[in-house]
């Protein structure tokens, strides 16, 4: 699979400088971990699932949680677990043998001549219901990436990645872990701290295992009876904000010791009354001749959410929880590479300045320090083979009318 691999090959052509790159489940963790991108939470009673990931799959999604945790009521765990595990051996008879090479180039998941499947992972309430769903699951295992652990605490998650541990070896595939921070104990400021150490230590005793840190913010406001409106970013409700860069300082880190910790969800996908101005400029909608596109984003309330996918970015997230399809294109539109950042991180990374200095950009805009800005140039390049480079005339308002358009 491959980012706006939904996208015809002349589409692509026309706006990347360097396309996004193929990936398979069976690609190196690093990669894996920064492609991806919107990942789209389904509940896992839904009748049709397995029809439904292949059409979110067509429509550009390469990752998906089936959820058994918060998205359904206590009394259908029983019958959602029954589900998934045909929804699974629907999705493996579709597609077909299980490849037999662990090649990057293999689509979906390491199926061999089947439609491509996103990245699966199943949310679980419990440690037992890890091995007890990988039992069940039997030869359909292969179409599972991993689970995603909720309110994860060191105390409380390391009993599911011993689960995580076993159950890998006993179906001989690999499967990550995506732990959720969203416990009250990570955002109270007196326990903060001590939870965030005891969450490091476990996710570094098992950093093979750990793809990605999902941060749960709609429970972070539950614990102080906070909603926020769709004029707002999580940034902009500090309780949350602050929270947030507590995480990316102790995990987030540069310097080989942190993990990729993905952005919040974003809630809205319907229009409410509107209390303060759209944030969205004009201009560069204009230069794009899509000023409709602009309304619509507008009237969905989707302004927010890329002013947030921003903030995400600029506070070291990298992707997003997403609960809705729309969410999916804005998301991978803001995550491409511009040519701009592309020419400056690869100019700070010439081996000629490995000794340091600063310079002036190729752009002429602005100064380049290597030293100080090769951690930067490092994770922009990471990004750039996944999603690619747009050309040096298309900006995310080409890239997203590709994606909702499609």
């Amino acid at each position: 699979m491959r980012h706006f691999g939904h996208l015809a090959p002349a589409a692509r052509e026309s706006m990347f400088f360097r396309e996004p790159r193929d990936f398979s489940a069976s690609s190196p963790a690093r990669l894996l971990s920064v492609a991806l991108g919107a990942t789209l939470y389904s509940p896992a009673t839904r009748p049709n699932l397995a029809e439904d990931v292949l059409k979110q799959a067509r429509r550009g999604v390469v990752s998906m949680v089936l959820c058994l945790e918060d998205s359904i009521d206590d009394a259908e765990v029983v019958g959602a677990e029954a589900n998934l595990i045909r929804q699974f051996a629907d999705l493996a008879a579709r597609a077909g043998s299980p490849g037999t090479t662990d090649s990057e180039d293999t689509a979906g998941s390491g199926n061999a001549g089947g439609p491509d499947v996103p990245l699966l992972f199943v949310r679980v309430r419990e440690p037992a219901q890890i091995t007890d769903l990988v039992e069940r699951l039997g030869d359909s295992v292969r179409m599972l990436s991993g689970f995603v652990l909720p309110k994860f605490t060191e105390e409380r998650g390391e009993a599911f990645l011993e689960a995580l541990t076993k159950a890998e070896a006993a179906c001989g595939q690999r499967l990550f872990a995506m732990p959720v921070l969203e416990s009250p104990e990570l955002l109270h400021l007196e326990t903060r701290a001590e939870v965030l150490r005891g969450i490091a230590r476990s996710v570094g005793k098992h950093r093979d295992r750990v793809l990605a840190l999902r941060l749960g913010v709609t429970d972070f406001c539950s614990a102080y009876g906070l909603r926020r409106a769709p004029d707002m970013t999580a940034y902009d409700v500090q309780i949350v904000g602050s929270v947030i860069a507590d995480v990316v300082n102790v995990l987030g880190r540069a310097d080989g010791t942190g993990f990729t910790i993905t952005g919040p969800v974003w809630e809205y996908f319907r229009r409410q009354e509107r209390m303060f101005k759209p944030q969205l400029r004009r201009s560069p909608f204009l230069e794009g001749r899509a000023e409709e596109l602009r309304t619509a984003l507008i009237e969905h309330d989707m302004d927010g959410l890329l002013r947030e996918i921003e903030l995400d970015r600029a506070n070291g997230l990298l992707g997003k929880t997403c609960i809705h399809p729309s969410h999916v294109a804005p998301v991978h539109a803001l995550s491409v590479v511009s040519h701009e950042e592309f020419t400056d991180a690869e100019d700070i990374l010439r081996p000629e300045h490995g000794g340091g200095g600063v310079m002036r950009s190729a752009y002429t805009n602005k100064m380049n320090e290597v030293k100080p800005h090769r951690a930067w140039a490092e994770r922009t390049l990471q990004r750039a083979e996944v999603f690619g480079v747009a050309r040096e005339d298309v900006g995310f308002v080409d890239l997203l009318a590709a994606g909702l358009t499609n």
